[in-house]
């Protein structure tokens, strides 16, 4: 195998410029000018692990999509309207010893910061029945 340009990189800042960055990564560069491979991020976790507990935790059947299903906070927060809404259902989450403290502080961090709509689109009426094609 031939030498790479990367040898002893490892956990390094690199910069490329355009035409570099073609020589060397000819597929990724064409694929970029495309534009055609997007991926929509429409909520995030301040948390890595809470969110990967939830995303491991809510694999759904397909028999019923929602079998099993146990909503966590950011499920109601996602119901909500207003910050204010949010709010309340971080408190009550934290207060019955759902959420820890720590991980309330979060939230309420990223709410003051980012908004409620960070945590996701709004869950709107009926929303698990429509996407369990219920109606």
């Amino acid at each position: 195998m031939g030498e790479t340009p990367f040898k002893g990189l490892e956990g390094s800042h690199v910069e490329f410029d355009k035409e570099t960055f073609k020589k060397l990564f000819p597929n990724l560069a064409r694929e970029m000018e495309l534009d055609e491979n997007k991926v929509s991020i429409n909520s995030i976790r301040m948390d890595t692990e809470e969110g990967e507990r939830v995303a491991s935790g809510k694999k759904r059947s397909w028999v019923d999509p929602f079998a099993n299903y146990d909503p966590d906070v950011i499920d109601f927060i996602r119901r909500c309207d207003t910050e204010e809404q949010a709010e309340e259902i971080i408190a009550y989450m934290e207060k019955r010893g759902e959420i820890s403290s720590e991980y309330a502080a979060q939230l309420r961090k990223q709410l003051k910061e980012k908004g409620v709509r960070s945590f996701g689109p709004k869950k709107e009426e009926n929303y698990y029945l429509k996407k369990a094609g219920l109606i």
